[in-house]
C-alpha cells in the first residue's frame, strides 16, 4: 500500500507551469500554493468595440489631468502608456472586491488559453510561489526540467538574467514558457549548495497529464483527474473504459487539488457517473437561471457500482460542480475535507489587443439548490490529511475510500 500511496500523492500535486496559474488577482484555483480557485470559462467572446459618450469623456478628464501632471512634474521614470492603461483597468477591478473578475494582459491571456487546451510549450515543472520565491514543487517525468537535473525544492531566482522574486506566478511563468526548441536560462538556488548555479533548458511541447488511473488492491478502480481542461472528458472516458473492463468492485474519483476549468468539461465528466437529471444550476443577477442536464451515454452510471469522490480544500469550481451533482443524486459519497467554495462564473471578453477581461456574471448551485460560492461542499465522511501524513507518505483519505468500498 505504501508504494501506491506515494505514487498517488505525487500525482495529486496540482499547480504546474502548465496549469492555469496566476497571481492573487485572478487565479482559477490550483492545488499547492493556490491563491484562489480557477475561473471557469463559459464562452469566448469576440473583441468588443465601444465609443465613450461625451459625458463619459468629460468624467474621465480628471484622469488625464492627473496623468499630465505626472508627465510634467514626476521625478522618476513613468510607466509606458500601455502599462498605465493596464494598471488603470486593474485599479478599477480592485474596487469590486471580487478576485475572480480580473484582467490578463495579452501574454497572460495566451498562457490561460494554453492551459485550458491541455498542452503548452515550456519546461514541464510544477511550481509554487512561496514568500515571493518561485519554488519547484515537482518535475514532470521525462520532460526537459527533469532531464536538465532540476529537483523538487529548487528555487528559481532568475529567468534569462531577469530576477523574478516577488513576481506573480503568471508573470514568472510567462518568462519561463516560450516556443519549443528555444533555450531558457534559469538561475537556481538549491538547498545544500552555497552558491546558485545556472542551467539552460530547451523548451518542448508539454502534454499535461490530465488523468492518472490504475487498479488498486481489492479490485478498486482509481482515477485522479487533475483539471477540467478540454482534454479531460475524453481522457476520463478512456480511463473508465479500461478500468471497467477489469470489473472493479468500486470506483474512486480523486478530485483533490483539482482547481477546475471548463464548465462544458464538468458537465461531461459528471455525466459519466450521473445518469440523468440536473448537474448544476447557473443563476444570474436578474434572477434568471439555466439548468445543465446530464448528457446520455455515461459509462459508470450503474448505481450498483459504488463510487467515492475524494475532495479537499483545493477542490474548486468545476470539481465542486461534479462532486455536488454526484452527492445530490445519491450516486456516490464524498470523502475528505470541505471543498474550496468557488461557485462564481467568469465570462471572458477578449479585448482588441489580445488582453482578456474576465467578468463574474453568475453563481453556481448544486441540483438541490445548495450554494457553492464561499460555502463549499461538506464531505459525507470527513477525513483530515496532515502535513505529517504527507511527509510520511500516508494517505488516510484514500485509505478510508478503499475501506468504504471493500467493507
Amino acid at each position: 500500500m505504501t508504494d501506491v500511496i506515494k505514487w498517488l500523492l505525487r500525482v495529486s500535486i496540482a499547480i504546474t507551469i502548465s496549469i492555469l496559474v496566476v497571481g492573487a488577482s485572478f487565479l482559477a484555483g490550483y492545488g499547492v500554493g493556490m491563491l484562489n480557485a480557477p475561473s471557469s470559462v463559459i464562452a469566448v467572446q469576440a473583441p468588443l468595440q465601444g465609443t465613450p459618450s461625451p459625458g463619459e469623456k468629460e468624467r474621465f478628464s480628471i484622469f488625464w489631468e492627473a496623468w499630465h501632471i505626472l508627465e510634467k512634474e514626476y521625478y522618476g521614470e513613468l510607466p509606458t502608456f500601455q502599462e498605465m492603461v493596464y494598471a488603470a483597468i486593474r485599479g478599477v477591478l480592485n474596487t469590486l472586491d471580487d478576485p475572480h473578475t480580473s484582467f490578463l494582459d495579452p501574454k497572460q491571456a495566451a498562457i490561460a488559453r494554453e492551459n485550458i487546451s491541455g498542452s503548452f510549450e515550456g519546461i514541464g515543472a510544477v511550481v509554487d510561489m512561496r514568500d515571493g520565491k518561485l519554488v519547484i514543487v515537482e518535475v514532470m517525468e521525462g520532460q526537459p526540467a527533469e532531464k536538465a537535473g532540476l529537483k523538487s525544492g529548487d528555487i528559481i531566482l532568475k529567468v534569462d538574467d531577469t530576477p523574478i522574486e516577488n513576481m506573480t506566478i503568471l508573470e514568472a511563468v510567462s518568462l519561463i514558457r516560450g516556443p519549443r526548441g528555444t533555450p531558457v536560462k534559469l538561475t537556481i538556488l538549491r538547498q545544500g549548495l552555497k552558491e546558485p548555479f545556472e542551467v539552460t533548458i530547451i523548451r518542448q511541447r508539454i502534454e499535461l497529464p490530465v488523468v492518472k488511473y490504475k487498479m488498486l488492491e481489492g479490485d478498486i478502480a482509481y482515477i485522479k483527474l487533475r483539471d477540467f481542461s478540454g482534454l479531460a472528458p475524453q481522457k476520463l472516458r478512456k480511463a473508465l473504459k479500461e478500468l471497467l473492463a477489469q470489473h472493479p468492485r468500486g470506483i474512486i474519483l480523486d478530485l483533490r487539488n483539482n482547481p477546475g476549468g471548463l464548465l462544458s468539461a464538468a458537465i461531461e465528466v459528471a455525466s459519466q457517473f450521473v445518469g440523468e437529471g440536473p448537474v448544476v444550476i447557473e443563476r444570474f443577477k436578474d434572477g434568471t437561471e439555466r439548468i445543465y442536464e446530464a448528457e446520455p451515454g455515461g459509462l459508470a452510471t450503474d448505481p450498483s457500482l459504488p463510487l467515492v469522490i475524494l475532495v479537499n480544500g483545493k477542490s474548486a469550481s468545476a470539481s465542486e460542480i461534479v462532486a455536488g451533482a454526484i452527492q445530490d443524486a445519491g450516486r456516490g459519497v464524498l470523502i475528505g475535507e470541505k471543498t474550496f467554495g468557488k461557485g462564481s462564473v467568469q465570462q471572458p471578453f477578449t479585448l482588441s489587443d489580445g488582453s482578456e477581461l474576465r467578468v463574474t456574471v453568475a453563481r453556481w448551485f448544486t441540483p438541490n439548490g445548495r450554494a457553492i460560492h464561499q460555502e463549499g461542499l461538506e464531505p459525507d465522511i470527513v477525513v483530515k490529511m496532515t502535513e505529517e501524513d504527507i511527509e510520511a507518505g500516508r494517505d488516510p483519505q484514500l485509505e478510508k475510500a478503499i475501506e468504504y468500498l471493500t467493507r
